[in-house]
């Protein structure tokens, strides 16, 4: 952005039409100060003309008024739609971590009543093992004479 542009920044078409709005009314004024008819035919026009105005800044206040309440409906509808999905989303993660949760952990059981049973077992074939090593020593003990 060069210094031009942010010395002038460029405004709003609302702006403009605000602009052409008020120098056209200005305009039309002039138009009628200056146009060859008696005083008050000049005010009666300009009465007129000053009802036209009013008339058609009401109609357009009440279009504004309608178009804003429409749009804040829609804005506020839309925010509960996106709320509600948020909110189902996040119900659909926590039940999932649960899940994985009762699952990790239904797992986690099963491997240690396996690890429990393993060893169980290897502690038996261990007993085993020593008391047949340990009856075979004494049997060597007492065939070998010193």
């Amino acid at each position: 952005m060069n210094q031009e542009e942010k010395n002038y920044p460029v405004q709003s078409s609302g702006t403009f039409v605000k602009g052409a709005l008020i120098g056209g009314l200005i305009g039309a004024a002039a138009a009628l100060l200056f146009a060859p008819k008696p005083g008050n035919e000049l005010r009666g026009d300009l009465n007129e003309k000053l009802s036209l105005v009013t008339d058609k800044t009401k109609e357009v206040a009440c279009a504004v008024g309608d178009k804003a309440s429409e749009i804040a409906k829609t804005v506020s509808t839309k925010s509960t739609d996106v709320a509600n999905i948020v909110v189902e989303g996040t119900s659909n993660i926590v039940e999932t971590v649960k899940n994985s949760v009762s699952d990790v952990s239904e797992e986690l059981a099963n491997a240690s009543s396996a690890i429990k049973d393993s060893s169980s077992e290897a502690a038996k074939d261990v007993k085993d093992t020593s008391a047949e090593a340990a009856k075979d020593v004494k049997k060597e003990l007492n065939t070998t004479k010193y």
